[in-house]
């Protein structure tokens, strides 16, 4: 379907690259006018002169409360209305494999964009909703890390855990303006965020890539590596009016990985048995 989201008004934080900036691109190709916000001033102007009038930037740092108002009161102002607000902005946490070297030095940051940040971008956005007669979608973008619990990355989990959990209430509340508030749940999407590319060089990112991949497939029932348009478009459609009657959800994009198990135990088992005994 083409125009999607003609007329519509939309907020993307964090827009400027990754999982945000393939929404832009999508969301302004589907008839939308977008408020790019990111604390990347170069990327984010960047983007929207190439994108033209039906795109413009605001510079917001998701944890301060007063800048994420008025990225709302921004893009009406602007554009007249605000129809969809996608929290899509996340930072992660120091890189500590045991919990027990963990500083926790980070944790008001982290969980003050991913989960703070999130928070406030929902209530203005549905107080502005609710003043232009009713209406819109909201979208917060979580991660696998806060449907699974796992090692490391504590901090993370806990604040996507969090918005997950948020996003489920806010549609309960929200749901007497005609508000819908629904929740992304990316996993193992290729963004430098999930890259670990810091300090490698040109010789060895091929090599780095294709390690990492194999980690992040051994427990994906679909071995693809997701790609920020695959979230883009799961944004569209829960942005759209195809979804319409969907609120509370968080929407799996991570190729099976939440789904269970991907090893077959019983097969490994009558292999070890026929090793073990011969037969």
């Amino acid at each position: 379907m083409a125009g999607e989201l003609d007329g519509k008004v939309a907020i993307v934080t964090g827009g400027a690259g990754g999982i945000g900036k393939a929404t832009v691109d999508l969301f302004v190709a589907e008839g939308a006018r977008v408020v790019v916000a990111d604390v990347d001033t170069d990327a984010g102007e960047s983007l929207c002169a190439k994108l033209g009038s039906a795109a413009v930037f605001r510079r917001v740092d998701m944890a301060q409360k007063g800048e994420v108002e008025a990225l709302v009161d921004f893009a009406v102002e602007r554009f007249g209305r605000l129809d969809v607000m996608f929290n899509n902005a996340g930072i992660a946490c120091g890189a500590f494999p045991d919990f027990l070297d963990d500083t926790l030095e980070d944790f008001a940051k982290v969980v003050g964009v991913n989960l703070f940040g999130p928070m406030v971008g929902t209530q203005a956005a549905a107080r502005a909703m609710k003043r232009q007669g009713g209406g819109g979608a909201i979208l917060n973008n979580a991660s696998i890390a806060g449907v699974l619990a796992g090692q490391a990355m504590m901090t993370y989990r806990a604040s996507k855990a969090g918005l997950i959990h948020f996003s489920k209430s806010a549609a309960i509340d929200l749901a007497r303006h005609g508000i819908r508030v629904n929740c992304l749940v990316p996993g193992h999407i290729r963004t430098p965020l999930s890259a670990f590319e810091e300090g490698s060089g040109a010789d060895n990112l091929a090599q780095l890539s294709q390690e990492i991949d194999a980690i992040y497939l051994s427990n994906q029932p679909l071995k693809r590596r997701g790609c920020p348009e695959d979230v883009a478009q799961a944004a569209l459609f829960l942005a759209s009016d195809r979804a319409a009657q969907i609120t509370g959800i968080a929407l799996p994009v991570e190729g099976g990985v939440t789904t269970g198990d991907p090893v077959n135990h019983l097969a490994d088992i009558l292999e070890a048995r026929s090793r073990v005994l011969g037969a």
